[in-house]
């Protein structure tokens, strides 16, 4: 039989909201014997808290909607461009730019990582409690241009206005419409220097005018995007191909072998 206080502490601290306190002999058998009640509270508050810091960054992960999680200690610097060190990349990773409304822009071939660097950038941005949004840049203007034929074109601007880090991944491979041109160009404009961006990109900023029709736009588009922003020159060998062919050679040795 459950007892009746037992069950009073398991009703009010679902109530209460705070439902580790349910679990206080969890808590009590992993204290010293010798634990005052000041003690005990303060373990109990402790795992209270941290249990809700774990649960605030399981939302903040899934609202940001990675394709895939990949950290920054899986990324490997020794390919980097000379120009982007590893410390640089530490920096940041703090998300200090983030702080000071900074973009970063990633230029470089494809198979260079800038997809997994811009999501470990965010992963550390939502631990460290900052609303992040990765957005593949052909879906989203596909998104805007729906929303706005639909007339909910609001509800997405909400969304974006509330994102502390907006993540642009592939601004490369399609070309835009008038449309989706001044849809992307207003979410871009209105960010700037209110909130951070991270940009990916296979094309140099002189080759802008390849996505979009205008030419007037891309400027200031590229003027509104660079100021105040971090540009990273992530040229160089492919990762992908690099990898692949590493592991082609190590088949054959062991092939050999």
């Amino acid at each position: 039989m459950i007892d009746t206080r037992e069950e009073q502490i398991r009703l009010l601290a679902k109530q209460l909201k705070i439902p580790t306190f349910a679990n206080y002999m969890d808590v009590i058998r992993q204290s010293q014997p010798s634990a005052d009640f000041s003690e005990l509270l303060l373990d109990l508050l402790m795992a209270e808290a941290a249990a809700r810091q774990e649960n605030q960054n399981r939302r903040r992960l899934k609202a940001a909607a990675f394709p895939f999680q990949k950290t920054l200690e899986e990324f490997d610097c020794s390919q980097l461009n000379p120009s982007v060190s590893p410390v640089f990349l530490q920096e940041l990773a703090s998300c200090q730019f983030i702080q000071e409304r900074k973009n970063i822009v990633m230029i470089g071939n494809p198979g260079r990582g800038k997809t997994h660097l811009s999501i470990a950038i965010g992963l550390k941005a939502c631990l460290q409690g900052y609303r992040v949004l990765f957005k593949n840049a052909g879906s989203l203007s596909t998104e805007l241009a729906e929303a706005r034929d639909a007339y909910q074109l609001g509800r997405i601007e909400r969304q974006l206005d509330k994102t502390d880090l907006l993540i642009l991944d592939e601004l490369s491979y399609m070309s835009f419409n008038k449309y989706e041109s001044e849809l992307l160009f207003k979410v871009i404009s209105e960010r700037s220097e209110r909130s951070s961006t991270i940009v990916t990109t296979n094309l140099p900023f002189s080759r802008w005018t390849e996505l979009f029709e205008n030419a007037t736009m891309v400027s200031a588009l590229v003027d509104r995007l660079t100021f105040r922003s971090h540009v990273l020159d992530m040229s160089g060998e492919s990762y992908r191909l690099l990898s692949s062919q590493a592991s082609e050679t190590n088949g054959q040795r062991a092939g050999n072998g």
